[in-house]
C-alpha cells in the first residue's frame, strides 16, 4: 500500500508532544512491513539538514492559497526504515524559533495560514511529482485541512481522485480554532464554512472540518474514543464524532522498544529483563543517589515524568505528596516543567523534605529513562489521557503504574486484584488529591505487606507487549476500509 503521512512534527526531526513519537514510529513500522511510506512536514529552522541528510528536491513549487500564489521549496531525505521524507521549506511560515507559539507560549497569529498551507502544499507535491497515495493520513488539527482539500479540490483529479483520507486525533483539547478572517486564504470555500464543517461559533475550527471530511477518523485508544463521543472529553465535538458512527474508533499507540526496554537501554546503569530483574536494584540505588534520597532499598520510590499542565494532573499530586511523605514511608522523584507555580512548588520540596523527595525542573531524556528503571511505581494522575506512553514504558521496566482510570491509561493498565495477586498497576477514578493519596497508600501497603503480589505483578507487567507492529496492522485495516469507502 502507498501511504502518505502529513504531520506538523515527527521524531527525531522535531518533537513537541506525543504525536511526534507516533508519527515517527508508525511510519517506520509500516515501511519495515513492506509498504511505500511518504511523510510530509515543515522544514523548521531547528531541523539540522546535514545531520539527517536532507537535500533539495523540488523548487520552486507554486501553491495556490485562496486567491494568493505562494512559492516554496521541497527538500527530501530517506530514513533507515525506508520512509521517504519531504520537508516543505517556506521561510515566512516555518523559519522561526518556535513551532506553534513564541517564547511566551502565545500561538502564532498566522497558524491557520501556516498549517493550511502545509496541508495544501503536501497534496500539490503529489500533483507535481505524480505521487498517487492510496491513503493520506493526517494528524490532529494541523494537517486536518488536507482531508477537506482532497474532497473539495481533488475529487476528480487523475492523481488524487481515488485517494482516501484518515484523520488521527491525538488530543481533542487542541482543535486549531482561529479567527475566520483567515478562512478565505484556505481556499476551502464559504460553502464549507458551516456548523457541521469548519464553522465554530463564528470562528474556524480545523479539527472539526477534518472530522467532517475525512473518510475515517480514529483516536489513540478505545476508551478515549468512547469518552470523546459521550463525555466532556469531546470538548464540544461529541455530536460530530458520534455522527461518524463506525467510521470513528480507537487504535492504541504502540511503544518503541528499541529505545524503551531495560534489556537494551543505554541510559540506565544496569540492564535487566523479565527473566532477571536484579539490575533493577542497581538502577534504584543509583536513582536514589542522583536525587539525593536516603539510600534505603527497602523503601518504595514513586516517580513522575510529566509536563506540568492541567491535563496531566500534576496539581493533584501537589495536593497529596506532602501528606503521603508525612504518613507513609515512601520516596518521590519528579521530572518535568511547565506551569511556573508548580515548577516552584516541586523545585522547593527537596529542601523541605530532604532525603524523601527529589526533583528536576526541566526535561532530561537520560533522567526519564533512569526514573523508569529505578522507581518501583510511576504516577500518572491525568485528568484525561488519549493514550499515554509512560505507563506503557514503565510496565516494560517493571515499574508499576499508579494512574487515573481514563483514556489509554484505563485501556493499558490492569487493576490490581488483591484476592488473586494479579494486575499490572493501581487505578483510581475521582479527580482528587484524596483519591490519589489513598491509591498511593494501597500501593505502599502492597509493597510492604504483599511482596509476593508485587513480584507477580512486576512479572505480568514486564511481559506485556505493546509493540508498534500490532497497532500498525490495525491501521492497515483502517486504511483498507477507507479505500473501499472512497472508491466504492
Amino acid at each position: 500500500m502507498k501511504i502518505m503521512m502529513i504531520a506538523s512534527e515527527c521524531n527525531p526531526y522535531v518533537k513537541i508532544g506525543g504525536m511526534a513519537d507516533v508519527v515517527g514510529a508508525l511510519s517506520q513500522t509500516l515501511a519495515r512491513m513492506g509498504h511505500e511510506v511518504y511523510l510530509v512536514m515543515p522544514r523548521y529552522r531547528s531541523i539540522d539538514g546535514a545531520k539527517f541528510g536532507i537535500r533539495p528536491f523540488h523548487s520552486p513549487m507554486k501553491v495556490w492559497m485562496g486567491n494568493t500564489e505562494e512559492y516554496c521549496a521541497v527538500h527530501s531525505a530517506e530514513d533507515d526504515a525506508g520512509v521517504r521524507l519531504f520537508f516543505i521549506e517556506y521561510e515566512n511560515y516555518f523559519g522561526r524559533d518556535g513551532i506553534y507559539h513564541d517564547s511566551d507560549f502565545n500561538d502564532y497569529s498566522d497558524n491557520a495560514r501556516r498549517f493550511s498551507f502545509l496541508s495544501n502544499a503536501a497534496l500539490k507535491l503529489c500533483k507535481d511529482k505524480g505521487i498517487k497515495p492510496d491513503v493520506v493520513h493526517v494528524h490532529d488539527w494541523q494537517s486536518s485541512p488536507a482531508a477537506a482539500y482532497l474532497k473539495s479540490w481533488y475529487g476528480n483529479d487523475p492523481v488524487l481522485g481515488n485517494t482516501a483520507s484518515i484523520l488521527t486525533i491525538h488530543n481533542m483539547a487542541h482543535q486549531g480554532v482561529y479567527d475566520a478572517g483567515d478562512y478565505d486564504y484556505t481556499g476551502l470555500g464559504w460553502s464549507n464554512f458551516t456548523s457541521d464543517k469548519f464553522e465554530d461559533h463564528g470562528r474556524m475550527n480545523f479539527l472539526k472540518g477534518g472530522i467532517a471530511f475525512a473518510d475515517m477518523v480514529n483516536t489513540v485508544s478505545r476508551k478515549y474514543a468512547w469518552e470523546t463521543s459521550f463525555t466532556e472529553a469531546g470538548c464540544g465535538l461529541q455530536p460530530f464524532l458520534r455522527a461518524k458512527g463506525a467510521d470513528y474508533g480507537g487504535i492504541l499507540n504502540g511503544a518503541d522498544y528499541r529505545e524503551w526496554d531495560p534489556a537494551v537501554d543505554k541510559y540506565i546503569p544496569e540492564n535487566y529483563d523479565s527473566e532477571n530483574v536484579r539490575g533493577k536494584e542497581i538502577c534504584k540505588k543509583e536513582l536514589q543517589k542522583k536525587f539525593h534520597l536516603e539510600r534505603e532499598s527497602s523503601v518504595p520510590v514513586f516517580g513522575m515524568v510529566s509536563r506540568f499542565v492541567d491535563q496531566k494532573g500534576v496539581d493533584i499530586l501537589a495536593g497529596a505528596i506532602e501528606g503521603i511523605v508525612q504518613t507513609m514511608k515512601a520516596q518521590f522523584v519528579v521530572l518535568g516543567s511547565g506551569d511556573k507555580g508548580l515548577e516552584y512548588y516541586f523545585g522547593d520540596l527537596p529542601g523541605r523534605y530532604p532525603g524523601r523527595i527529589g526533583s528536576f525542573i526541566g526535561y532530561n531524556n537520560e533522567l526519564a529513562h533512569q526514573i523508569q528503571a529505578g522507581c518501583d511505581f510511576l504516577l500518572m494522575p491525568s485528568r484525561f489521557e488519549p493514550c499515554g506512553l509512560n505507563q506503557i514504558y514503565s510496565m516494560k521496566y517493571g515499574t508499576l503504574p499508579v494512574v487515573r482510570a481514563t483514556g489509554g491509561l484505563d485501556d493499558t493498565v490492569s487493576q490490581y486484584d488483591e484476592s488473586q495477586g494479579s494486575g499490572t498497576g493501581f487505578k483510581f477514578l475521582d479527580i482528587s488529591s484524596r483519591a490519589l493519596y489513598y491509591t498511593v497508600g494501597w500501593a505502599v501497603s502492597t509493597y510492604y505487606d504483599r511482596p509476593a503480589h508485587m513480584k507477580s505483578m512486576i512479572g505480568e507487567a514486564m511481559k506485556k507487549d505493546f509493540c508498534w507492529e500490532k497497532s500498525a496492522k490495525e491501521y492497515l485495516g483502517l486504511y483498507e476500509r477507507a479505500v473501499k469507502k472512497k472508491v466504492g
